[in-house]
């Protein structure tokens, strides 16, 4: 059984293989072969999960190694893999979303010339991800990482005929190297202190090291997440991302690439555990997202861009469940698959309303969708009450988690955090509800000589009502007798903490600022008529719909500050070092100059220069006598 692991990677790397080189002759079912591919993959994730519940808990890891990938003297690197509960949750999360995201690009893709060569890329997408999620050491996973990052950079630059897109990948692709920088340094601690980059050795020897270099891996891993999370400092390239198609967005945005560092985190768990400093660090840099992306997706009229804050604010949730450490690491978890399917029915039902709009993003140009689209209207409305955590759907159990885990935290940090996170469902609320009632409610606000709103194809409608399904329903059999804590708990371990509130005092109090949230966006966008052209609003709201300046704080900080740095470094190179080089050089000329000219050719000269060395010599030799 073991030896289906490398088959769930193997089947989409075939089709990216067989679609990006196949050439034209395969334009005609080449997005069949593809969706076919993941679902072969996703088929083999379900039976290798059936498998593992048949054995017991302590039982359920699976170790393949394929082969030694670098075998010399002193440095040994393999290509193994790791299958245990967490990566299965991967596993299943990444091949069944994904298979529903290939389904729905069929419809979506449809009139794209180069509709093959977009499911190529998908392919190798599922792929890298498979790998970065199955590798049972760091530097195979570093090897999934990139493959993640060029795969992004391909697919959100796919119409690259748009200037848009093309500076889009350009930033993901840039800002990604800075956390992949982070992750590599990692990697070389790693190997200069443990002399291995499997997690068996690793792990087992984190016990035994410093603090100084357990802070420095901590630290470079939360670096690497911060990039592909799209977290604080590194959260720029997540909005200008909404350029390629919208089924990347829900594939990269919603279930797969920004969860990979909430992983990273998690599965390296024991080096966080044993520096308690680095993973308040991790707190605050979530808890930061968290508030940061909801501000955001407050402002935003483009609905994309608005998902976008959304998904930056609940990856912020997750990443501060991880510096929570065993208290949180489960729940970040059990938010990550929920999220999954929520937000990317979210993406996908946007996608569905920019179909039937042609392709228009501004919600201000919406109103009354519901009447022309009504499946994407209830599976849409499904995804919105998940996300803002109406009870009983699933984004109620995972979130509701958290903030509880928030609290548990205790002290005054937890009452801190607790309070962030139910500040932060608050305003989800706000600006879910937002989204709501300026798309689907209210009066129309489009053309209609140049817009006739429809349903979408039965490809794109079914894989929204499949996520509508998880939406609903998943967080709930999570919750069944701590099902899915207990699932995690081999890998992740368990630790409930001191929550000074139970846990129906912080269900009653999510309810409540829920409702506030909602009541205050239907005061605001229900009960007036939505204007054409958004007001110049307070000076917060300017800078939200500008990313919070984000890239200003960039430009100004990094573009400028490095350009400053460049100045300098010239300025010393020119000054000091090449004044030392050059100073160096015209002195040797200058005295090679002067000791030419005693080299004149005249025989006179030299007999002079001989005679007076002789009298030197003899001189010298007679007053030494004398002495």
């Amino acid at each position: 059984m073991d030896n289906l692991i490398a088959l769930l990677i193997a089947a989409p790397l075939l089709g990216a293989a067989v679609l990006l080189c196949g050439g034209r002759r395969l334009d005609a079912v080449g997005h069949w072969l593809g969706t076919l591919l993941a679902a072969v993959s996703f088929g083999l994730g379900v039976t290798l999960f059936v498998d593992m519940l048949g054995r017991s808990a302590d039982n359920r890891a699976v170790h393949k190694h394929l082969f030694s990938w670098v075998p010399v003297e002193g440095f040994q690197a393999d290509v193994g893999f790791q299958l245990d509960q967490l990566s299965m949750t991967f596993v299943l999360l990444i091949t069944g979303v994904g298979t529903l995201i290939h389904l729905y690009s069929v419809g979506y893709m449809e009139h794209d010339e180069n509709r093959r060569r977009f499911f190529g890329y998908l392919n190798l997408f599922l792929a890298a991800m498979l790998l970065l999620v199955l590798a049972d050491n760091y530097l195979l996973l570093y090897v999934g990482w990139e493959g993640v990052g060029l795969a992004s950079y391909l697919l959100i630059g796919f119409w690259q005929h748009k200037p848009s897109a093309a500076t889009a990948a350009k930033k993901a692709f840039l800002v990604n190297r800075v956390g992949d920088m982070g992750l590599s340094i990692a990697i070389m601690v790693m190997f200069t202190t443990w002399g291995s980059f499997a997690f068996s050795t690793v792990f087992n020897q984190v016990g035994e090291t410093g603090w100084g270099r357990n802070t420095a891996v901590g630290l470079m891993l939360l670096l690497a997440a911060c990039g592909k999370s799209a977290q604080v400092p590194l959260q720029s390239w997540l909005g200008d991302a909404m350029e390629g198609p919208t089924p990347v967005s829900a594939l990269i945005h919603a279930a797969t690439m920004v969860t990979a560092g909430v992983y990273l985190i998690t599965r390296s768990g024991v080096i966080f555990n044993a520096v308690p400093n680095t993973q308040t660090v991790v707190v605050i840099v979530g808890a930061v997202t968290l508030l940061f992306g909801a501000i955001v997706g407050c402002a935003k009229d483009d609905i994309k861009k608005a998902l976008a804050g959304s998904t930056m604010s609940q990856i912020g949730y997750m990443i501060l469940a991880t510096g929570l450490g065993p208290i949180g690491y489960a729940f970040a978890i059990m938010h990550l698959v929920t999220h999954g399917f929520f937000k990317a029915g979210l993406f996908l039902g946007a996608g569905s309303v920019m179909h039937g709009m042609n392709d228009e993003v501004d919600m201000r140009k919406y109103g009354g969708l519901r009447k022309y689209m009504p499946v994407t209207f209830a599976t849409f409305g499904l995804g919105y009450l998940a996300i803002i955590g109406f009870p009983g759907l699933s984004g109620f159990w995972s979130k509701d988690k958290i903030i509880e885990a928030a609290f548990a935290k205790g002290g005054t940090e937890g009452w801190i955090l607790g309070a962030v996170t139910l500040l932060g469902a608050a305003i989800t609320a706000f600006y879910m509800t937002r989204v709501m009632l300026m798309t689907f409610f209210g009066e129309k606000r489009w053309n209609e000589d140049e817009v006739h709103p429809h349903e979408s194809p039965r490809t794109m409608t079914l894989p929204m009502i499949v996520l509508a399904f998880g939406s609903v329903f998943a967080g709930g059999l999570f919750s069944i007798n701590e099902s899915f804590v207990k699932w995690l708990e081999p890998v992740t371990s368990l630790s409930h903490g001191d929550s000074p509130i139970s846990s129906g005092v912080v269900t009653a109090a999510t309810t409540v600022v829920l409702l506030i949230g909602v009541g205050i966006a239907y005061a605001q966008y229900g009960r007036r008529p939505v204007p054409a052209l958004a007001p110049r609003g307070s000076l917060l709201t300017r800078a939200a719909r500008r990313d919070l300046l984000q890239d200003d704080f960039n430009h100004v900080v990094l573009v400028r500050g490095g350009e400053h740095l460049t100045r300098s470094l010239v300025y010393v190179d020119h000054t000091l070092v090449d004044g030392v080089v050059n100073g160096t050089a015209a002195g040797v000329g200058g005295l090679s100059g002067r000791l030419r000219k005693l080299q004149n050719g005249f025989a006179r000269s030299y007999a002079v220069s001989m005679f007076g060395g002789a009298a030197v010599l003899i001189a010298a030799t007679l007053l030494m006598r004398a002495v």
